[in-house]
């Protein structure tokens, strides 16, 4: 933010000076020669080559005044000097997801589609955190490593979409995989992870993988991060959507959500987390903020001011305009000033041609 400001303003009061100095410079007296009608041809104009330096002058000492009140550019900076959390977001796309047991504006829409838009608001909320996305069903994948652009991150998680990857529920792969990324870029302190944790979404219970969700939940403790569970969908029978063989739906069917709470909850606690249940689209919000609440850093900013001189953007005009003034009045000549007189009466006498001549007398 830009804001400019005067630093000693108090010089401003020196501009009462120029009408007295106008005044008195009027007031002096100056010999005069008188031209007899003269002023029936004399056009007076403002800007008259004699009052040129005068002009000039003034200009210049207006300037000059400006310039020593001392003009600046302010520039607030601020230098944040805490670092942000390493965050990686495992979202499960297994077939489950597909099932439509949130609504949005009187629609109903599936897993994927509500926590979406919950995640893009955690990611905006949190400016100052390296986030990487992994995905998984039946396979793990590194779909964004850890990054600050999060807006190149946002794309990327519009663009993901149920299907990508071999059906199934890996939940332990997924979260190995997170585990590894953080690993990659860790920061330490006294052998622990500092500043990580995990986010884990998912609407089901692990059946595939090499890795088992405690075996993950050990090395997430051993590495001082933890795993925080989103568990998505509402318990019991939920309706799952049918599709032909060109993708477009025909109905639905009834499914049973398998959503496995018990081992989600262990993992979580084990590794100093907590689980959350995302019944509807307002629960999956409130998990993300109590996620947020818990893992949040209070940044430490130093302020200071940056400060840009524009003395020599005005004084270097004051110093020309004066310079010009005084080389345009130069060495007056020794001349009287002319004053130019009106057309005389028939009667009167006719006006002296110098101040020191009088009219000769009549001859008889």
């Amino acid at each position: 933010m830009l804001n400019y400001t005067l630093h000693d303003p108090l010089w401003f009061l020196a501009l009462l000076a120029l009408p007295l100095a106008m005044w008195l410079r009027g007031r002096r007296r100056v010999p005069v020669l008188l031209v007899p009608f003269a002023a029936a041809w004399h056009r007076p104009s403002l800007a008259a080559a004699s009052r040129w330096p005068t002009g000039l002058a003034v200009a210049g000492l207006v300037l000059l005044v400006a310039a020593l009140a001392r003009p600046q550019r302010v520039e607030d900076k601020r230098e944040v000097r805490s670092e942000g959390y390493d965050i990686m977001l495992a979202i499960d796309l297994s077939s489950s997801m597909l099932a439509e047991d949130y609504e949005r504006g009187g629609e109903r829409i599936n897993r994927l589609q509500a926590i979406k838009p919950v995640i893009q608001a955690f990611i905006e909320k949190r400016p100052s955190d390296r986030i990487g996305i992994v995905l998984f069903s039946g396979r793990a994948y590194t779909m964004a490593p850890l990054t600050t652009d999060h807006d190149w991150l946002a794309a990327q998680l519009e663009r993901v979409k149920i299907g990508l990857i071999e059906d199934g529920t890996a939940i332990g792969d997924g979260l190995g995989v997170a585990l590894t990324r953080l690993e990659q870029a860790k920061r330490e302190s006294g052998g622990k992870r500092q500043g990580a944790f995990v986010v884990l979404m998912t609407d089901g219970a692990n059946n595939r993988g090499a890795l088992a969700p405690m075996q993950a939940a050990e090395l997430a403790k051993s590495r001082n991060i933890p795993i925080y569970a989103v568990g998505a969908g509402k318990d019991g029978i939920v309706p799952f959507p049918v599709f032909d063989d060109k993708g477009n739906k025909v109905g639905y069917r009834r499914m049973m959500s398998d959503l496995d709470e018990p081992a989600l909850r262990e993992v979580a606690e084990y590794t100093g987390g907590k689980l959350s249940r995302a019944f509807a689209t307002g629960a999956a919000e409130a998990a993300f903020k109590a996620i947020d609440r818990a893992q949040k850093i209070e940044f430490q900013a130093k302020s200071y001011l940056l400060t840009t001189e524009l003395f020599p953007w005005v004084a270097v005009p004051a110093f020309v305009l004066l310079l010009a003034a005084a080389l345009l009045s130069g060495p007056r000549s020794a001349l009287p000033s002319v004053v130019a007189s009106g057309p005389p009466s028939p009667t009167a006498p006719l006006a002296p041609l110098a101040s020191g001549l009088t009219p000769r007398a009549s001859q008889k």
